[in-house]
């Protein structure tokens, strides 16, 4: 998701922010709040509408997010299926303030969901390498 990095130094403040560039070539901050991502909408590369963020995953022991729950498919949250899309796949849009997942409408449709009721283990590994191939994604721990 990264393609490069710079440090801005804020003159007023003294303090150096961290930046990196998003998925249409816009500066960025590095270091978001989670609460800031939840809700925001995602489409694919042809302006699709998929989903929206529900929950950010993190792996607690590594310090890092494993996944996205997109919620896709119901109508006014009934009914919704729920993904667990590897964090690498998903490309950040600042200037729309919404997620890319580089992925045809119809595969999502396909995808391995889950319910609100029934959620995967998201720790086990071979369960989480399954997904990301799925996405096309390297797994998070790799």
């Amino acid at each position: 998701m990264i393609f490069q990095s710079v440090q801005f130094q804020d003159v007023k403040e003294g303090y150096t922010m961290p930046q990196t560039i998003d998925a249409k070539g816009q500066w960025m901050q590095r270091v978001l709040a989670a609460d800031t991502l939840t809700g925001d909408k995602v489409v694919n590369r042809q302006k699709e509408d998929l989903g929206t963020i529900e929950h950010l995953m993190i792996d607690v022991e590594q310090g890092r997010i494993a996944y996205a729950v997109l919620s896709f498919g119901g109508f006014l949250g009934m009914g919704d299926k729920l993904f667990a899309i590897p964090w690498r796949a998903l490309a950040v849009d600042t200037v729309e303030r919404q997620f890319i997942l580089n992925v045809d409408k119809k595969l999502l449709e396909h995808a391995p969901g889950f319910d609100k009721d029934h959620w995967p283990n998201m720790a086990d590994r071979t369960w989480g390498a399954e997904v990301s191939t799925y996405y096309g994604a390297k797994p998070y721990w790799s």
